[in-house]
């Protein structure tokens, strides 16, 4: 039930060096927990791994791991470990001077494959050092991004890929052959890449212990100035995204590996205005809650708007990826995964608009999302409705709704009906955070042949949870309400 907290995304690795990083981190981890953390980066200059140098005439290589050892300890010191991603190139290991990104990660193959092998080495035999091995197996290791698009491997070249995983993974085994090590980590589009890639690991022996791609649903990007603008097919696409590595192994002897899609959201632009929508927590919530049954995790993309692919944002608000902005305000969405993370026990029932689960205290829990119109989010219903019934012990219990929509907890609309401002004074940054927290509302409900039944209206883009308990009254027989102020006993 919570493939969808198995990992989440992150800016590269070196912003985890920041303070507001860790405080925006802290904050995820408090109210939703995830449990491993993946991001771009990790042997991109800003990191400082690859350092070569000139003694005596002769060329040698340091490996620095002073950045990488503060990031990963400040993951674990938060409860969250590693999703090693493998890339980009150290630009003085690189066969070209090819870069994606405003901070330049070099997409080029090495110009020395020994030298790769020993970074790869010396890196991942440092982290078995310093965090013992039983710690490091937990922790996947991915084999670059997206390779099958030319921005992030130069020209696409499927032939260098299968090099560079061959040569990372069988290094990686030659540390310790329980270490996970997979890929491709291909991006949406080029669907027959990881059936090629399959049959070339399955030929050569390769290892490989799971394989991981992306999803998204976005069209065509139309650009503003610091902003896009793109169609969305609907949310099920995602779904079908999450299904398939399953489908296209299926009779291999890939078929039965764990399938991680590293990557996750609605827009791969990180400056698309959806992200930070009350729409888009309602588009995901069906997402969130059936993904797990097609694969073994799906990472949202990404925790924090400290993501700088394209540039440094220049407003609040910019369309972000995160479920906070900086400020560590909230999204819509991050609530949507707040709420599933107070969810507990067994699944009791599912439906297209909602998700039931009782712990072992008799607690249920519900969560329930509006349906959404992906062309026009104006022609979203202003209302849907839902009747439920689900067990109860005792004769009554206490209702706490938690509910986020177009008119609770959105706060991008109070942001742009505060003026839209690019840095919001102290005082209107309180007000946002205040904006962005859900609307609460309680109540008891009445309990029948040990069933509660529940009519519930939900808003437009809503998304609630609702918070089921057994009532065991306490009230004093003496109790009555019309002597609040005073009158006979």
């Amino acid at each position: 039930m919570d493939a969808w907290r198995a990992c989440v995304g992150t800016g590269r690795m070196d912003l985890a060096l920041r303070h507001d990083y860790q405080e925006s981190l802290a904050l995820i981890q408090r109210e939703i927990g995830f449990r491993h953390i993946r991001g771009h980066g990790l042997f991109s200059d800003g990191m400082g791994i690859y350092r070569p140098y000139s003694f005596l005439d002769d060329e040698h290589v340091r490996h620095s791991f002073t950045y990488l050892d503060q990031v990963v300890d400040t993951y674990l010191e938060l409860d969250v470990r590693p999703f090693l991603e493998l890339g980009f190139m150290p630009d003085q290991l690189a066969s070209g001077p090819e870069t994606v990104f405003w901070w330049k990660g070099n997409i080029t193959p090495p110009r020395s494959w020994s030298a790769w092998a020993d970074l790869v080495r010396a890196t991942v035999t440092h982290l078995v050092d310093r965090y013992g091995l039983a710690e490091v197996r937990q922790w996947p290791i991915e084999v670059w991004n997206e390779p099958n698009l030319p921005q992030f491997w130069l020209n696409a070249d499927a032939d260098a890929y299968h090099r560079l995983y061959e040569t990372t993974a069988k290094t990686i085994k030659e540390v310790d052959a329980e270490l996970q090590v997979g890929g491709p980590a291909i991006s949406p589009g080029t669907d027959k890449y990881l059936e090629t890639f399959a049959d070339f690991v399955i030929d050569n022996d390769v290892p490989i212990d799971f394989v991981s791609r992306h999803a998204y649903t976005s069209g065509p990007a139309f650009h503003v100035p610091f902003g896009t603008h793109q169609t969305l097919a609907p949310a099920s696409r995602l779904l079908e995204q999450f299904a398939l590595p399953r489908k296209q192994l299926a009779g291999t002897p890939l078929a039965d590996l764990p399938v991680h899609i590293t990557e996750f959201n609605s827009s791969y632009r990180p400056d698309n205005p959806i992200h930070d929508t009350a729409f888009h927590a309602a588009y995901l919530a069906p997402v969130i809650a059936t993904g797990g049954d097609l694969a073994d995790s799906f990472s949202y993309w990404t925790f924090s708007d400290m993501f700088e692919e394209e540039g440094v944002p220049t407003a609040l608000f910019h369309g972000g990826f995160g479920l906070l902005t900086h400020r560590q305000i909230k999204k819509p969405t991050f609530h949507l995964y707040a709420f599933m993370a107070r969810m507990g026990g067994p699944e009791l029932s599912r439906g297209p608009d909602h998700l039931i689960s009782a712990d072992s205290t008799g607690r249920v829990t519900v969560l329930a999302w509006a349906p959404v119109d992906c062309t026009d989010l104006r022609n979203s219903p202003e209302t849907h409705h839902l009747r439920l019934s689900f067990p109860v012990s005792g004769p009554s219990a206490f209702v706490l709704r938690s509910r986020v929509g177009e008119e609770h907890g959105n706060v991008w609309a109070a942001w742009r009906e505060m003026g839209s401002p690019r840095s919001p004074l102290p005082r209107q940054l309180d007000w946002l955070r205040e904006a962005a927290e859900p609307a609460r509302e309680h109540g008891r409900l009445p309990v029948t042949d040990g069933r509660a039944h529940l009519d519930l209206t939900l808003g437009r883009h809503e998304v609630t949870l609702l918070e089921i308990t057994p009532v065991a009254d306490e009230t004093p027989s003496w109790w009555n309400d019309s002597h609040l102020l005073g009158g006979p006993s």
